[in-house]
């Protein structure tokens, strides 16, 4: 008799990421995490008390998976523009992941104060900073508004509420970002 498979921590966390990547955060539980992994529900709710603990696991790996994806390559001839248009394809492509990450009560309960004052945001800062030939703080101011319109077109490809046209976005960030590359004023 073969040995049973033994399903791990890891593997529920990663069948909760792509369940949630392919059908939508509101689909994610027991018995659909049980049947990607073709197991009952038992081994899934083992190394988890609760859906709400796989959830946040699922989370630490979309967030992961985000930040990889939105990141610029070396090769990028404007790292900013490329982060901006690698976030609205992240929207374009990756809908759910985008809707869970960023449109949930529990997970997108970040406001924009919280955003810009994140550990994490440090890298984009030097990378904004060193394009702008600026301090972090006028980085800051920047990043501010290039990331709200980003992230509003976004939402609206996520949302399918918008045609996915790369052409425009590009010129839409463009827009922003020559814009307020330009004006150097604080809008404080």
């Amino acid at each position: 008799m073969p040995p049973k498979v033994r399903i791990t921590k890891e593997m529920v966390a990663d069948a909760s990421f792509e369940v949630i990547r392919s059908y939508g955060h509101e689909n994610l539980n027991a018995r659909t995490i049980s049947e990607y992994l073709g197991c009952s529900t038992q081994p899934v709710l083992y190394s988890f008390k609760t859906v709400d603990e796989i959830r946040e696991a699922a989370y630490e790996i979309s967030d992961k998976y985000h930040t990889e994806f939105i990141l610029p390559k070396e090769t990028d001839a404007n790292p900013m523009l490329a982060l901006g248009l690698n976030y609205v394809r992240f929207g374009h492509e990756e809908k759910n992941l985008f809707r869970f990450l960023f449109q949930t009560d529990k997970f997108g309960g970040k406001d924009v104060a919280a955003l810009m004052s994140d550990p994490g945001l440090s890298e984009i800062m030097k990378i904004m900073a060193a394009g702008l030939k600026a301090d972090i703080e006028r980085a800051k101011e920047v990043f501010l508004t290039f990331f709200c319109v980003a992230h509003g077109m976004a939402s609206l490809l996520a949302n399918n509420s918008m045609e996915y046209d790369e052409g425009q976005c590009r010129k839409m960030l463009e827009n922003v970002f020559l814009g307020m590359s330009c004006h150097k004023e604080s809008t404080r």
